[in-house]
């Protein structure tokens, strides 16, 4: 079987459509359905016909912030099918963020869930960041706060005045002929854009990533086949918020070869046992070390009764943490990848045939098609094998730039294709990627991408804070978390507590910094703050107090 046989470019509602032709079997199981793929696909065409009535038109945005479950999927993939954008919400995001996306992204259009998901309110957050809601007397709004939004449907709540209710929603797509939704579905191109998928970066706010049909499909493709070997028997479980890129590529993965995927809904420890015992699954996707690892803890977690499980892949994971969790799972290959919300999720992707060892400390080579350089990040010339530069790479899975971004895409996407990771890492003689270190001023928290200076922007709110910087201070639970060294107003008596008090409901948890270290000054290079001075302070307080976590935010 040749590279052309997996690779396919199609549109994410033909890929749906074409598995419900294919296979009889089950697509989609979560907390709450279990879906076939002719199920899956007349779920879709519901969303489809609904969002028609609506007067949602080619290319429109529309914003997804309802319960992770089943229909998450369905609504995503109804957005794309009928030729409109969808713009999946990170549903931790907190005000500042969340009215951001609302009015960058254009969106005319927002699916939410009423009542408490977690710890979050949505449809009492939407009201506090688009108070003109409170006065609105129609659903067919004119907003200043956002100008393009026309409608926001409440599923699951009192809808009130000023939104549209599941019951009107649903009445909508009654009137609607599933004619026009195969019309407007032929009409879309695999290059038109399907999804934009909001993540931090080195500005002060989130970035829509542009993800086009034919970029999501191949990797996929990709993905799914030559990395992941899926069969139509394999049975794929995913704990990955919905909202994330590599919720939405796992499902894609399963749909192009007809595998069950299995996806947790809102992640909890129990559920996640319940599901890897019950579902006979085969491909656990649990991505972040941290996760899997809390899994494999767990007092009632048993992994030799997981007897089908073959394959579990872990995002970037420590090389000695790797290890050990191999060891606890010796039935199942344990792989890494490396990618970015940029290229679809997945860049490079490892070998199940390749040893222990290699398979925890390495990311594997890119996916077929893909190209991978190492470049010095001061000279931007190629590096060889072996030697330390910044990752960059190219091909069909790259995103089409950052939605009303052209100043901050020119800088990520050279005039040759590139994209400048702003990652650390080598390669060895096999091609094979180790990630090493982030170039640029980012962290992992958690899995979280998080960029210092959204951190730094709304510190810098309050107004006893003058200027802040924050960088990374090294966790045992967390890889990293947020660090704040602070320059106050003169007499002011802000306190550490204060200050992290101020952030709480602001701003998502993992943006919160857990340390705050007032000072009077920075370690300075010329006009740039030399923040490797900062990182190493911290990290040398923590260690000669004995610190290896965080203290947990109460």
């Amino acid at each position: 079987m040749t590279i052309s046989d997996f690779v396919s470019a199609t549109t994410l509602g033909d890929l749906l459509a074409s598995a419900a032709n294919r296979w009889d079997g089950e697509a989609l199981v979560t907390p709450g359905h279990r879906w076939s793929f002719r199920q899956f696909d007349v779920r879709v065409n519901e969303w489809s016909r609904a969002l028609l009535a609506l007067k949602v038109e080619p290319r429109d945005k529309v914003g997804i912030l309802l319960t992770q479950d089943a229909d998450y999927f369905a609504a995503e993939i109804a957005i794309t099918r009928i030729g409109a954008v969808a713009v999946p919400i990170n549903a931790r995001f907190k005000g500042r963020e969340l009215s951001h996306v609302i009015s960058e992204s254009d969106m005319s259009v927002l699916l939410v869930s009423g009542g408490l998901r977690g710890s979050t309110d949505f449809l009492a957050l939407i009201h506090d960041v688009l108070p003109e809601l409170n006065t609105a007397t129609e659903p067919n709004l004119k907003l200043v706060a956002a100008a393009k939004l026309r409608y926001i449907v409440v599923f699951g709540a009192d809808s009130g005045d000023s939104c549209i209710s599941e019951d009107v929603f649903w009445r909508g797509a009654d009137g609607v002929a599933q004619l026009e939704v195969d019309t407007r579905s032929s009409q879309v191109a695999v290059r038109d854009i399907a999804i934009i998928m909001y993540t931090s970066g080195t500005t002060s706010n989130p970035k829509g990533a542009m993800l086009s049909h034919e970029a999501l499909s191949r990797a996929a493709s990709m993905v799914g086949g030559p990395r992941q070997h899926l069969q139509t028997e394999d049975v794929v479980w995913s704990p990955l918020p919905m909202y994330h890129i590599g919720g939405t590529n796992f499902l894609l993965c399963s749909l192009t070869y007809g595998a069950k995927h299995v996806h947790i809904g809102e992640f909890n420890i129990a559920r996640a046992i319940q599901q890897l015992d019950t579902e006979g699954v085969s491909v656990a996707l649990p991505a972040f070390d941290l996760i899997w690892m809390d899994i494999l803890r767990a007092p009632d977690c048993d992994p030799r009764t997981w007897k089908k499980l073959r394959m579990v892949m872990i995002a970037v994971g420590a090389p000695g943490r790797m290890l050990e969790m191999q060891n606890q799972v010796p039935q199942a290959k344990l792989v890494s990848c490396y990618g970015a919300t940029e290229c679809c999720g997945f860049f490079t992707y490892g070998d199940i045939y390749d040893s222990d060892e290699v398979r925890c400390e390495r990311t594997g080579v890119p996916l077929d098609g893909l190209e991978l350089k190492i470049v010095n990040p001061e000279t931007g010339q190629q590096l060889p094998v072996g030697e330390t530069g910044e990752i960059q790479y190219r091909g069909y899975s790259l995103f089409s730039g950052y939605y009303n971004n052209p100043e901050v895409t020119r800088t990520a996407v050279d005039s040759d294709g590139w994209f400048h990771s702003g990652d650390l890492g080598t390669i060895d003689d096999h091609g094979r990627l180790k990630f090493v270190a982030r170039l640029k001023d980012m962290m992992k928290v958690g899995g979280e991408n998080v960029a210092a200076a959204e951190i730094e922007d709304f510190l810098q709110s309050h107004q006893d804070v003058l200027t802040a910087q924050v960088v990374a201070a090294p966790d045992a639970r967390y890889s990293e978390v947020p660090c704040a060294y602070v320059v106050k107003r003169l007499e002011s008596s802000l306190t550490e507590t204060e200050l992290i008090g101020y952030c709480r409901g602001k701003i998502s948890t993992f943006k919160i910094p857990r340390y705050v270290r007032f000072v009077d000054e920075y370690p300075m290079s010329g006009t740039k703050v030399r923040k490797h001075e900062l990182r190493s302070r911290i990290a040398d307080e923590l260690q000669q107090a004995g610190i290896t976590e965080a203290p947990k935010l109460s």
